[in-house]
């Protein structure tokens, strides 16, 4: 392992690509976590990929999580990861990074880093002082169900991003201008109107740079100058998308320390997660709000509810948070004004937390204007869409008052999240 990263909780990887002959354009699916309220997309995705090698056979989609079958999914899942191992479905790229441009819907390209990052260096604890953290609240229940995928799987899929505060774009973006010195190893157009996906190996002199560039970043000097805090711990990396994957990997590696002496940790494969590294100043990285969408109730007794839970809460904008919703027929506002929150989402989700735990109901999280105005116009449900939050919040939040509310932000639409491409031997 490169010394130069020994520090740093991120490293690169023995990573897994598909062989020349596999399709890309077929073998790519988006994360999983999306479009979990409308199955008709993974419809598409299962037409367009037909018998074809596939991604979409090794992960479970969150549309599927709840399914009564979701052991048989689950099994298959793992019984589709030996096949493509046995039949030699992949090759593998020897202590690697890899830089990608990913070509999004709106024609911008987003440039990434894909290594893996230590588990034990990340924390999703509120107030951690790891140097990798959570940016959200972390559901704990939401991780067990996650770890039954994960627990006997021979490789991971990533599509956790993780986020860099470098203003001075000295990480990923000196590699741009290098690609001519690098192997090339994939260029094609994702499905289902994901953009275009391309991706190099870096050279080892590049990893060099890399690793002297993120060490300069976490010295006590530069977080002082960055956010004004003396003796802080150091926040390198900071969860952009899949907090929850990554709490999962997290839970799966400590469960298997339980049961292997702690000299052996080290050489744990499961100490280790796959992940995409982007610079939180990307030109072509923006912050979307995350919406919410209440099924099985009553809008209006929500609507009365929501404003008797905050008094002086009234309809339309004012000073404050407002907060737009839509159900059958109606569409508004309500703002609260003076809220004891920093942002507009925790004002809404402490409320939705309280409401659901009494009288019952779902709760989605959405993302795209259209579609919560969709979901929440059908019988029965409503809509709440939230103004987004500045990107330049986030890191200076997270290391002054810990995470954010949890589905606080996406990066960007649900089209350009990270598809799967890459994998790694984590038994």
């Amino acid at each position: 392992m490169n010394e130069k990263f020994s520090k740093l909780g991120f490293y690169p990887s023995d990573i897994l690509l598909p062989k020349k002959d596999v399709d890309m354009s077929k073998w790519a699916v988006v994360a999983c976590d999306q479009f979990t309220s409308e199955p008709e997309y993974w419809e598409r995705v299962e037409k367009t990929v037909g018998d074809a090698p596939s991604t979409l056979r090794l992960i479970l989609p969150e549309a599927n999580l709840k399914a009564p079958n979701v052991d048989e999914f689950i099994a298959d899942i793992n019984a589709s990861m030996s096949k493509y191992l046995e039949e030699g479905i992949f090759e593998t790229l020897k202590d690697s990074l890899i830089y990608i441009e990913r070509g999004q819907s709106d024609g911008k390209i987003r440039h990434g880093l894909i290594g893996m990052v230590d588990l034990d260096q990340y924390d999703f604890t509120p107030g951690s002082g790891a140097l990798i953290r959570a940016t959200e609240g972390t559901v704990l229940s939401r991780i067990p169900p996650r770890v039954r995928v994960r627990q006997d799987a021979p490789i991971e899929l990533p599509h956790v991003m993780l986020l860099i505060d470098d203003p001075e774009k000295t990480v990923i973006e000196p590699l741009t201008a290098g690609t001519d010195g690098m192997e090339k190893l994939y260029d094609f157009d994702l499905q289902q109107g994901g953009g275009h996906l391309k991706g190099w190996k870096l050279t080892p002199e590049q990893m060099d740079a890399v690793a002297d560039a993120l060490t300069a970043m976490c010295t006590p000097e530069a977080m002082e100058k960055k956010y004004g805090l003396k003796d802080a711990a150091p926040l390198l990396f900071a969860v952009g998308d899949g907090n929850h994957s990554l709490a999962t990997a997290k839970q799966c590696y400590e469960n298997l320390k339980k049961v292997t002496p702690e000299d052996q940790w080290a050489a744990l494969p499961a100490r280790y997660a796959l992940v995409e590294v982007v610079n939180n100043h990307d030109d072509a990285l923006q912050f979307e709000p995350i919406h919410r969408c209440v099924f099985g109730v009553e809008p209006e007794e929500v609507l009365e509810a929501f404003k008797a839970y905050y008094p002086g809460a009234h309809e339309g904008e004012g000073e404050g948070h407002t907060i737009a919703y839509t159900y059958a027929g109606h569409t508004g506002t309500i703002t609260v004004p003076q809220p004891r929150m920093q942002l507009a989402v925790g004002t809404l989700q402490a409320f939705l937390d309280a409401y659901l735990k009494e009288h019952g109901g779902e709760v989605d999280y959405i993302h795209g204007d259209a579609v919560a105005d969709e979901l929440g116009s059908k019988p029965g449900n409503i809509g709440f869409k939230l103004p987004a939050m500045g990107k330049e919040q986030l890191f200076k939040t997270v290391m002054a008052d810990g995470v954010l509310p949890r589905k606080t932000f996406s990066m960007g639409h649900a089209q350009d999240k990270r598809y799967y491409v890459e994998a790694r031997k984590i038994r």
